[in-house]
């Protein structure tokens, strides 16, 4: 049976939703690897709506964040409320600053923030299950806050030592990392890699996110898939 590897979105653009490269380099890397790509995104108000061009919100705009997330996934996106960990071999989250105010609220309150109910049930519930979870750019502080306290996995957020910090208080160990590398925890069956948290070449942050994605349909033929 052909992987199906979860990928979760948290709208559309790298301010306020998913990081676009980061999201087609996940694509394009599972594609290579002969997995299908299974687009997830809540349903809800995204926390704001961000002019990319100035690169300053914009008042009295709303937008939806799986309605925007549908954008990258040419239409093709699940509402999470109806999946399971039993739908998917694995899950993989890009980055973008909507994994930090859409699907949580690190971006506001760090690591005294909350991940978004539905969010942390599948990552909780994927852990469980042993499949493996990778975690692109910022997404890496996303799994600390749904499983630093009771899995304590090894992350990677590149060299930021604020995120960093923000990790390792939530009972995480945080392990500096290149860009075009990758950490993997095997023993929690995850794999985390900085992507765009560095000031980084498209062809460095795909390298990366090359690996991860190799080493999370590793871990699924070692005991992770359905």
């Amino acid at each position: 049976m052909k992987l199906r590897v979860g990928v979760l979105l948290s709208g559309c653009g790298f301010l306020d939703g998913s990081e676009i490269q980061e999201s087609v380099f996940t694509l394009l890397c599972l594609d290579e690897l002969g997995v299908e790509a299974v687009f997830l995104a809540p349903r809800g108000n995204q926390r704001h709506v961000v002019d990319h061009a100035a690169q300053a919100p914009v008042g009295g705009e709303c937008r939806d964040v799986l309605r925007e997330s549908a954008r990258i996934a040419r239409g093709r996106v699940r509402d999470l409320a109806t999946v399971q960990a039993a739908d998917v071999d694995a899950l993989i989250v890009p980055g973008g600053y909507g994994v930090a105010k859409n699907l949580s609220d690190f971006a506001l309150q760090g690591a005294d923030g909350t991940p978004h109910p539905e969010v942390a049930g599948l990552l909780r519930e994927v852990h469980a299950a042993g499949k493996p979870i990778g975690a692109i750019c910022i997404a890496p502080a996303l799994v600390a806050l749904a499983l630093g306290a009771t899995a304590h996995p090894t992350l990677t957020v590149g060299d930021d030592r604020g995120v960093a910090q923000a990790i390792e208080r939530l009972g995480a160990k945080h392990q500096d990392c290149p860009v075009d590398q990758c950490v993997v925890d095997r023993v929690r069956r995850i794999v985390t890699a900085p992507a765009y948290m560095y000031d980084a070449r498209p062809k460095d942050v795909c390298a990366g996110i090359r690996k991860l994605c190799a080493e999370v349909v590793a871990m699924c033929g070692a005991g992770g898939g359905r």
